[in-house]
């Protein structure tokens, strides 16, 4: 009995919820805050914005890097340690400028309007 129960219950809510959801996408209540873009854009842009905070992260771990290396005063464990920091500071960049550049060949692909990125 109570399986029939969760059952009927989990239908009635599936019935009720499915026409919204099927309208949702066509129509965003003005006034609500919400995002009026595509997905692709709210994807895109939410990348961005990620790949914004490793290129920002990258550089300050370049900078601590340079410290660490200027401050060894010759101890071969710091010189190691901060040019393995670099060496990463480095990579990190790199990664988020990669990311950067394949994001806007995908957008590009993908919208069909351009043919370079």
């Amino acid at each position: 009995m109570n399986i029939v129960k969760k059952l009927s219950y989990a239908a009635a809510s599936l019935a009720t919820a499915t026409p919204a959801v099927a309208l949702a996408q066509f129509q965003t209540p003005e006034g609500t805050g919400l995002p009026r873009g595509s997905i692709l854009g709210i994807i895109t842009s939410a990348m961005n914005w990620l790949l914004i905070l490793v290129g920002i992260l990258g550089v300050i771990g370049f900078v601590i890097a340079g410290i660490i290396y200027l401050t060894a005063a010759g101890d071969e464990d710091q010189i190691a340690k901060g040019k393995k920091a670099m060496i990463y500071s480095i990579v990190g960049v790199i990664v988020a400028l990669l990311g950067v550049v394949i994001i806007q060949a995908v957008q590009g692909m993908l919208s069909g309007s351009r043919s370079d990125f």
